[in-house]
């Protein structure tokens, strides 16, 4: 790890101005902060987080900020192994409060998994990514159009809690 643009100087920068590079939206979860999983330091990343990594009008609406007013290229949505949020989907109920808005996001990628070799977890996280992204390039008036023309790419990634490694899934 470099540990890059994280100085006083770096901060004093950012204070004026933001050129994210990246727009990512990653799960809530402690283990999987962004920042650190990409060595990235301060005003690299433009980053939203919900558990479960699942796509709102209210992260739809941060990723066309990032790119109609901070110039961002590249939008990826980052899942990882042994989500939670995923995990509470699979057990299914009903709960208390507005965890259920979360557990039917995650409901169609659990529904596509099951019977499917390895573990279920996991492969509904990874499927989770890939609705997610599909979701992000068909979104209109703003995304769909930028993803057709090349000016945006949109990509997908699965991070391993254990070896710190990201696996691609799919990207433009």
């Amino acid at each position: 790890m470099l540990h890059p643009h994280q100085s006083l100087t770096r901060r004093g920068e950012c204070a004026k101005d933001q050129k994210p590079l990246v727009a990512i939206l990653s799960c809530a979860d402690s283990r999987v902060p962004p920042g650190v999983i990409f060595d990235q330091g301060l005003g690299d990343l433009f980053v939203t987080r919900v558990a479960g990594n699942v796509i709102n009008p209210h992260i739809i609406g941060s990723f066309e900020y990032a790119i109609h007013h901070l110039g961002t290229k590249l939008i990826l949505v980052l899942g990882h192994k042994r989500c939670g949020a995923v995990n509470v989907a699979i057990q299914g109920g009903h709960f208390e409060g507005h965890v259920n808005c979360l557990i039917e996001s995650l409901a169609p990628s659990v529904e596509n998994c099951r019977g499917q070799d390895g573990d279920l977890v996991d492969n509904a996280g990874r499927d989770n990514v890939l609705r997610m992204v599909e979701l992000l390039k068909v979104s209109t008036p703003v995304l769909q159009p930028k993803t057709d023309d090349g000016s945006i790419k949109i990509a997908g990634g699965f991070y391993d809690l254990d070896s710190g490694a990201v696996e691609w899934l799919i990207g433009d």
